[in-house]
């Protein structure tokens, strides 16, 4: 059987194509990588940055709590002064900020115990996609560069000759010796009329009929 050969005359599908995937890798790996540092900064925000704040913000509002109670009560114990209403509210107020600063705690601690539970599945998921695209199609994107290479090298060189076999280089001068013909048959005399094949008498018939 003979041996096919390929007709290389472009490669330009398969060097668009590996264009294609280098832009959809920059543009997808950046991408995950934002993404994974955004869930990042956000259990940090929630686990540390929130709890460190509310912390404080509790210590400071428990402060105004006891400042605003103790000029209260002083003024109860007083008898120039009468506790006044700003004295009543300023209480009133410092009790609200603290209850408000427990449920900032109390969420951030629900949050501690549900945020990984709930990212740490799909952040996984996108570290695999990443790991991907860096490792898997970073070959392909070599593999690509090889075939264009290999593929262009190939249509610069041009495909190599078929060697024809022996017995039909043979069979192939027979044939076109039969269909040019032979001088020599051409030139052999019809002995029954003395009549060669280009329409000339022989010699031996023309010798006859002088005698």
């Amino acid at each position: 059987m003979a041996e096919q050969q390929a007709h290389v005359r472009s490669v330009d599908a398969i060097e668009a194509f590996r264009s294609a995937l280098i832009v959809f890798l920059t543009k997808a790996k950046p991408t995950l990588e934002e993404v994974v540092s955004e869930v990042t900064r956000t259990r940090q925000w929630v686990e540390h940055d929130q709890r460190v704040f509310w912390q404080k913000e509790m210590k400071v509002r428990h402060r105004e709590l006891e400042q605003a109670q103790g000029e209260l009560f002083s003024s109860r114990l007083s008898r120039i002064d009468t506790p006044s209403a700003a004295q009543q509210l300023a209480v009133q107020k410092a009790t609200r900020a603290i209850r408000h600063a427990e449920e900032k705690l109390r969420i951030l601690k629900k949050w501690d115990r549900e945020l990984e539970t709930r990212t740490e599945p799909s952040l996984k998921l996108v570290e695999q996609l990443h790991g991907f695209l860096t490792a898997d199609m970073g070959k392909a994107v070599a593999y690509l560069t090889h075939i264009i290479q290999t593929l262009q090298a190939y249509s610069e060189s041009g495909p190599a000759p078929v060697p024809i076999p022996s017995g039909a280089a043979a069979e192939s001068t027979a044939t076109e010796s039969e269909s040019a013909g032979d001088p020599r048959a051409e030139a052999q005399p019809n002995l029954e009329t003395g009549i060669t094949t280009e329409g000339k008498a022989a010699p031996e018939a023309l010798s006859s009929e002088t005698e």
